[in-house]
């Protein structure tokens, strides 16, 4: 019988095999660089594709049968716009394989490779390789969460005054102008809160560094399930508080995304609030 803890290492060897084509891409960081978006998007395509072709064949070997949610649109379905197309009963695989796309097709390191296998609307297994950090986050519902094989845990800070937070946005934002204008709002009430604002590049690997406590908190606004879903796994397992900015419990589909540890979590909610 196949556990959630038994699906970690052949996920992060399919993780570590696409980062390495990543790598070694001779399309990256082009030059002269595309300039429309047409081309950016050929561009990405034509790196996209093959990477893509790589985490197929592991994952169809890994679980037969078991669909990618971009596959699956319809009435049963949760989420919407492009996140649309996860299976609220039954499994399906949630895949980036280029998160941080965009850092990643400028010629920068803060790029990463993701994935989590869903059941019912929840992970349950979740691997994020970062090959130029030669770093993996890994982690299955009630075995707890790794990087690089050591446990890994919140941070341990009280106070807002001192945290360092990240924030971060959806792919295609302008098609969520309510998320654009709460993440304007939201950057103005936390700015003056902490020590640092930032953002990092991937959500989900930002997502799992809330979790390993180098960042204190990650709040994002927008339906983005495809990078929040793993990172969401690593951090529930880590020990961190993972909720909507509302402060319900977070799942998919969801227009909000918060992680911290439990003391910073409510002041940050409070923060957040309109």
């Amino acid at each position: 019988m196949t556990t959630y803890a038994s699906l970690l290492s052949p996920m992060a060897a399919a993780a570590h095999e696409v980062g390495a084509l990543l790598v070694k891409s001779p399309q990256r960081a082009t030059t002269p660089p595309p300039d429309t978006m047409d081309e950016l998007a050929t561009a990405y395509l034509a790196i996209e594709s093959p990477a893509t072709a790589v985490m197929r064949r592991h994952l169809d070997a890994l679980l037969p049968g078991v669909p990618w949610a971009e596959e699956l649109h319809g009435e049963h379905s949760l989420g919407s716009g492009a996140d649309a197309g996860l299976p609220a009963v039954g499994d399906a695989w949630m895949v980036d394989v280029i998160d941080g796309a965009v850092q990643y097709m400028q010629g920068l390191p803060q790029f990463c490779v993701s994935l989590a296998l869903v059941r019912d609307g929840e992970p349950v297994a979740a691997a994020l390789h970062a090959p130029l950090l030669g770093e993996t986050y890994l982690a299955a519902a009630g075995h707890g969460a790794t990087r690089n094989g050591e446990p890994i845990a919140p941070s341990s800070r009280t106070r807002l005054e001192a945290a360092f937070v990240g924030t971060s946005h959806p792919p295609f934002i302008a098609e969520q102008p309510a998320a654009a204008a709460a993440a304007g709002r939201s950057l103005a009430a936390v700015l003056p809160a902490v020590s640092a604002v930032r953002n990092l590049g991937p959500t989900s690997w930002q997502t799992a560094d809330t979790a390993a406590g180098r960042l204190d908190a990650f709040w994002q606004y927008g339906r983005d399930d495809a990078n929040l879903l793993p990172g969401a796994l690593v951090a529930r397992e880590a020990g961190a508080v993972v909720t909507d900015t509302e402060g319900r419990p977070w799942r998919a589909g969801a227009t909000g995304f918060l992680v911290a540890p439990r003391p910073l979590h409510a002041a940050l909610l409070e923060l957040l609030k309109p």
